[in-house]
């Protein structure tokens, strides 16, 4: 088969191209076609492929400022000539699945989300966005909005990364879905003995809006227990305001650092919703457990109790009350580590390579059917 895989940027190394590397491995000559690409900030397992841009990577700036192109990409995906393959699997969170895949061909989308900032957080994007943005997003978004849920119709089969966005699926295309995790590399991390964690606790990721940091790093102002925040982004200069001393922002970080805080925190804090979030696995993955807030894939991931423990509302009463319980606990940083593994790259390696052979074979299946049927001789068909 001659396989392309469509990906909606390729600027860095995060959990949506973590799932194109694997997707490499299952198909190691997959073409790859992507609106922007920033080379250094790939893989070398990606970078090896055959990689085709759309017209949005030579752009002004685009390296950059890719997103603020949104508006184009409905037309620049359309635009994307895919004559002679015979599988296409897009990966979408940004657009990618509004390609037209040529007749004769399967087209699987991989969906990270509906896209958030014309859906499910439409509203909270714009409530964060500048004068200027917020006065336009309304026409902008209802363009895209429409024909994102028109292009839902151009894709054959849903894999949907986690139940909470196989639900989105339902509710905004009216489409159903497999459900298959994300990879994530729970080799990568260490498990450590109870007398080498340190007295702090942890929150991990980019630094904007919707994750909520600012309602960890209240939470922990006003306790005075350790807190250490790691990742960059929009929010990190507020956040640098209104810590207390107790409080470390370390800014982005390379793995060897994260690696290192990871196996020695108390506990990881997850305070926003994530559509399945790579971060609480990583932390269980280093049998460390977990405070989120119940909604999002954290519910599908964190055993209430066993991995960690949830709150119900963001508020800071809410964290604060979600540590004290995780205090009266004592969960096994074993047991917490062996769960980790249920999301292990392997696992998702086999599932997603039985669920795409199991549509290829339907589909052959089909074609065969149908050629039978055209090769029959007309004398031959009796209608009752």
């Amino acid at each position: 088969m001659k396989v392309a895989i469509v990906h909606y940027w390729l600027v860095g190394m995060r959990g949506g191209e973590k799932v194109i590397e694997a997707l490499c491995r299952i198909y190691p000559d997959a073409d790859i076609f992507t609106h922007v690409l920033v080379p250094e900030a790939i893989s070398p397992e990606i970078r090896r492929h055959r990689i085709q841009t759309s017209f949005i990577n030579g752009l002004p700036r685009a390296r950059r400022f890719y997103q603020k192109y949104l508006p184009l990409m409905p037309l620049a995906l359309e635009q994307l000539d895919l004559r002679g393959y015979d599988l296409i699997i897009s990966s979408e969170s940004g657009p990618a699945k509004g390609i037209i895949p040529p007749p004769g061909s399967i087209h699987i989308c991989y969906c990270h989300s509906p896209m958030r900032y014309i859906w499910n957080m439409f509203h909270e994007y714009r409530r964060r966005s500048g004068f200027f943005t917020r006065a336009v997003m309304p026409l902008l978004a209802h363009y895209i909005r429409s024909w994102d849920a028109l292009s839902a119709n151009r894709v054959d089969h849903y894999i949907a990364n986690s139940e909470t966005v196989a639900a989105r699926l339902q509710r905004y295309y009216r489409r159903g879905s497999h459900v298959i995790y994300p990879p994530v590399d729970v080799d990568a991390f260490e498990v450590l003995g109870d007398d080498e964690v340190g007295d702090y606790y942890l929150m991990v990721g980019e630094l904007v809006g919707y994750k909520r940091a600012d309602l960890a790093v209240q939470a922990f102002n006003e306790t005075g227990r350790k807190l250490v925040v790691i990742g960059g982004g929009e929010g990190l200069a507020e956040l640098h305001k209104i810590a207390k001393p107790n409080i470390s922002i370390l800014g982005p970080q390379p793995f060897a650092v994260l690696r290192h805080h990871y196996a020695r925190c108390r506990a990881l804090v997850f305070p926003g919703e994530e559509d399945f979030g790579i971060v609480p696995v990583e932390a269980m993955a280093s049998g460390r457990p977990v405070i989120a807030f119940g909604r999002g894939g954290a519910t599908e991931t964190v055993l209430d109790g066993v991995t960690g423990v949830f709150f119900e509302e963001q508020s800071v009463a809410a964290i604060i009350d979600a540590v004290e319980r995780l205090e009266r606990l004592t969960l096994k940083p074993a047991q917490i580590a062996a769960h980790a593994r249920n999301f292990s790259s392997r696992v998702f390696d086999t599932k997603m390579r039985a669920h795409l052979a199991g549509i290829i074979d339907a589909a052959a299946l089909t074609q065969a059917g149908a050629r039978r049927h055209q090769d029959t001789p007309k004398e031959a068909i009796v209608l009752v």
